[in-house]
């Protein structure tokens, strides 16, 4: 079966910023998480997915389909869940699924119906008078209403509370279990894909810099914290960054094992968080 979304050698340049060679690729039955710091390339890398930028070269295909060629058939495939809100804020709840329904060839306004009750959307309110966390329910109502085969989701959770955050994510769970249907799901909130993500893609300052299964993270990396007086030059060798303090030091490393080893009950090792992950590569941990 050919991957949900494949992305090979992807570059867009902007005067000083520019992505280089993206390569990644989402196979049913997924959710792949999309990390970075702000500005490294996340949300235009979704504009180009969606053909609202175009790629200066590269291949992007969806359902194995060329994502320009074939983007009316890929549009309607998938659905998309953005912090951002892209109805008409005048009209209410119900006049903008009327509008846009008809653009879905399998719109089920069964499945709607059920998604407004589920998320107590209040049908004769306009989108202007909803909360943050309601227009968000909205476009997920929507993504969920025409068959989507693919959500891809632009911070969906951000300035939301941790109780409508674990409401998408529970529904996310659900919509995957159909292991014909990927998420391609882009968050600084790493702690959300801690608790749902199967794949991690890492962007930094538009280069990839990896993109895995999350579990051969937890395998591959260790948050090491002991004195620092263990960081002699080939210790220093295993980190991928080191946070430096009065009282000794934390950083993360990669060859777990080998650190494990080289370092047996001198210092403390833990399973780092994505957030671990991300600040370290990234370069943003800093010495207090």
């Amino acid at each position: 079966m050919a991957p949900i979304l494949e992305v090979k050698n992807l570059c867009k340049s902007f005067g000083d910023f520019a992505l280089e060679e993206v390569s990644f690729s989402l196979e049913p039955g997924y959710i792949m998480g999309f990390i970075g710091p702000n500005g490294a390339g996340k949300s235009t890398i979704i504009k180009l997915i969606l053909n609202l930028l175009r790629k200066d070269r590269g291949d992007i295909k969806v359902f194995g389909l060329d994502h320009v060629k074939n983007e009316q058939e890929i549009k309607n495939r998938i659905g998309f869940v953005f912090d951002e809100n892209y109805y008409y804020e005048e009209l209410t709840v119900s006049e903008m699924k009327r509008i846009i329904a008809p653009f879905y060839s399998n719109w089920n306004d069964k499945i709607f119906k059920h998604y407004m009750k589920k998320f107590s959307l209040p049908p004769k309110r306009k989108i202007k008078d909803l909360s943050k966390g309601m227009k968000m329910k909205f476009s997920l109502a929507v993504a969920l209403s025409h068959n989507a085969e693919l959500l891809i989701m632009d911070e969906p959770t951000s300035g939301l509370d941790p109780i409508i955050r674990d409401e998408l994510l529970e529904i996310l769970g659900e919509f995957i279990q159909d292991e014909n249907k990927g998420v391609f799901f882009s968050t600084h909130i790493t702690s959300d894909l801690d608790k749902i993500a199967d794949y991690i893609t890492f962007i930094n300052e538009g280069k990839i810099v990896f993109s895995s299964p999350k579990e051969e993270l937890w395998d591959r990396y260790v948050l090491v914290k002991g004195e620092k007086d263990l960081l002699d030059a080939d210790i220093k060798k295993y980190f991928i960054g080191i946070r430096e303090n009065r009282f000794g030091f934390t950083g993360l490393a990669f060859d777990k094992e080998n650190m494990a080893r080289k370092l047996k009950g001198r210092t403390v090792l833990e399973k780092p968080t994505l957030e671990d992950i991300m600040l370290y590569f990234s370069g943003r941990e800093e010495n207090v």
